[in-house]
């Protein structure tokens, strides 16, 4: 109000609080709705992150050969996996090769040979051993075959053809990964045909009697499939755009909100949150799993559900990891009082520490006190980028760049210092 402006009296002076608080009530609605806004499209975000992550993981590890591939490879090298696999592969020869019957076989032909009676009963009573010796000798040579490289290789080309067959499983088409009765099967007859050359090699030529046989190992429990196929079919078509959905709601939420900083601790938080959730249902399922595969077989059961999903957990952890640093470190550059006595802790620190090293920073020193909020933004970006640009960063990978984000204002708080006057 000018000098020369007339004093409001009292009536004026009463309307125009009126009016005041008009404005006020009015802008009150308007920063609720904003918030209310921010805050559903933050948990909208967080919501739909486990989905997306889960989507893009099958879409590149399940979808692509060769991922696919360098993800299933490891499971023959696996001790229960092997376990599994020898022993259905040893007792199908054994359901094709009466050895026993055999060994009396060749007693009763020596007795109508002339061979004593008593002896030829003696004789009958070493066929079980020599059966089970046999068994024994079969499954150490089946045991050395499946540990060797050469049937991983194997292994790795099967898995190969047979990807197309997998995704014929989720989508519900037929192939050699099939429902029979309440259990998801695997067909072993590549496997067989090798052992059979193995044993034939190896001096077992009856092995050469087993015939062109497709037996199966129970892998699953058909229910779980038969569910798992429609969000497998889901999941695939949200891949391409889902995790662009999550980022982009985030990112909205963080702009609608009238406080961003704490909006973007929220969302950080709840990210992780998130995450976790889905670390638990990864656990569920795998409980799930197990429980639905009967005998020995579970423990190859749980050592493929390991083994598949272990880069989603990777993910999961790098992510979660993620959502804790930026909640963390947005939080500790707001208000709050934790946070202010945090900075003014380290800043204390940094300035005692310069003073006890006796370190005059000069020029350096005023230049930095000057340019000291662009540096600190510049750290931040370039450890963004350096972020973004990494390899499938992991966890770890993360705390070590936020590690080094942390060192790097660390010096630039010690070299701060403003110019003499």
């Amino acid at each position: 109000m000018s000098e020369d402006s007339p004093a409001l009296d009292q009536d004026e002076r009463a309307e125009l609080e009126r009016l005041r608080a008009e404005v006020r009530q009015r802008r009150v609605p308007r920063a609720r709705g904003r918030s209310v806004l921010a805050g559903a499209l933050v948990v909208l975000g967080c919501l739909l992150a486990p989905v997306a992550l889960t989507s893009a993981w099958l879409h590149n590890q399940v979808a692509d050969t060769d991922r696919f591939v360098a993800t299933v490879s490891p499971l023959i090298r696996d001790p229960a996996v092997r376990a599994a696999v020898t022993d259905r592969v040893t007792d199908t020869v054994f359901g094709y090769v009466d050895v026993r019957g055999l060994a009396d076989e060749a007693v009763d032909a020596l007795a109508g040979q002339g061979l004593p009676p008593r002896v030829a009963d003696r004789l009958h009573g070493l066929t079980g051993p020599i059966a089970n010796s046999v068994r024994d000798f079969v499954r150490d040579r089946v045991g050395e075959l499946v540990a060797t490289e050469q049937f991983a290789r194997a292994w790795d080309r099967v898995v190969r053809v047979a990807h197309e067959q997998v995704e014929g499983v989720l989508s519900g088409s037929n192939s050699a990964i099939a429902i029979r009765g309440d259990r998801v099967v695997l067909d072993l007859a590549p496997f067989i045909e090798i052992a059979k050359r193995q044993l034939v090699e190896a001096g077992l030529t009856a092995a050469d009697n087993v015939p062109a046989v497709h037996p199966t190992i129970a892998i699953a429990a058909a229910d779980r499939l038969v569910a798992a196929r429609a969000a497998y079919v889901t999941l695939r078509r949200l891949a391409t755009w889902l995790p662009w959905v999550v980022v982009a709601l985030l990112a909205l939420g963080v702009y609608v909100a009238r406080d961003h900083r704490r909006a973007v601790v929220w969302s950080g938080a709840g990210f992780a949150v998130s995450m976790l959730a889905l670390a638990v249902a990864l656990a569920i399922s795998r409980a799930v799993l197990v429980d639905g595969v009967p005998g020995q077989a579970a423990a190859a059961a749980a050592a493929s559900y390991d083994i598949l999903v272990r880069f989603l957990r990777d993910a999961l952890r790098m992510l979660f990891v993620l959502g804790l640093v930026v909640a963390v470190g947005a939080f500790l550059a707001g208000p709050a009082v934790t946070a202010v006595r945090v900075r003014r802790g380290a800043a204390r620190s940094l300035t005692w520490l310069r003073d006890r090293a006796g370190v005059r920073s000069g020029p350096v020193g005023a230049w930095v006190h000057a340019w000291r909020a662009a540096l600190r933004a510049t750290s931040v970006v370039l450890a963004v980028l350096a972020f973004v640009f990494l390899d499938r960063p992991s966890g770890v990978a993360v705390l070590l760049l936020a590690a080094l984000l942390a060192v790097c204002l660390a010096v630039i708080q010690f070299l701060d210092q403003p110019a003499p006057p």
